[in-house]
């Protein structure tokens, strides 16, 4: 049997993006795990304004990907996340001369390209039996018990 490890991964990194991360994992969440060109044609079409600024970095992503031999349609999206930024605090002036807090908050982006074509194969078969799963039973019988045929269960001598 035969086993895929990935070998090459790039990723691009967006910092201090002026949104909530709330709004920008509703679209990560959608293009996470699909292929590079599907990712851009549902970022084209999404009407959410988080999807812009992710459209620019999974491009940059590419293109950091295809800077390393990498062709564009072997790519996949492995990784997307969304963290939580600093948040900038301004006031709004009200009447009587009160204010009002306004909270901006920002987001961090990452995404993580990998190329699907770049695999490197391990040959699992020579993994020893102490390394294989040991919680397998070999051959497990049932059989049928009745306690009145044989006497009953307290009548064991």
């Amino acid at each position: 049997m035969l086993k895929r490890t990935t070998t090459t991964e790039v990723y691009a990194l967006s910092q201090h993006i002026s949104m909530s991360a709330h709004k920008a994992r509703r679209v990560i969440d959608q293009i996470r795990g699909r292929s590079y060109e599907e990712t851009l044609m549902i970022l084209e079409l999404m009407p959410y304004r988080a999807c812009y600024p992710i459209f620019k970095l999974v491009y940059s992503a590419a293109a950091n990907a295809s800077y390393m031999g990498s062709n564009e349609a072997n790519l996949v999206i492995s990784k997307a996340e969304v963290n939580k930024g600093t948040i900038m605090k301004r006031l709004k002036h009200r009447a009587r001369g009160r204010s009002f807090a306004i909270q901006k908050p920002t987001c961090h982006i990452t995404i993580v390209i990998k190329d699907i074509s770049l695999n490197e194969y391990i040959d699992t078969d020579s993994i020893t039996w102490s390394q294989k799963a040991k919680w397998k039973k070999k051959d497990t019988t049932m059989s049928y018990y009745d306690m009145y045929s044989n006497g009953g269960t307290w009548d064991k001598k």
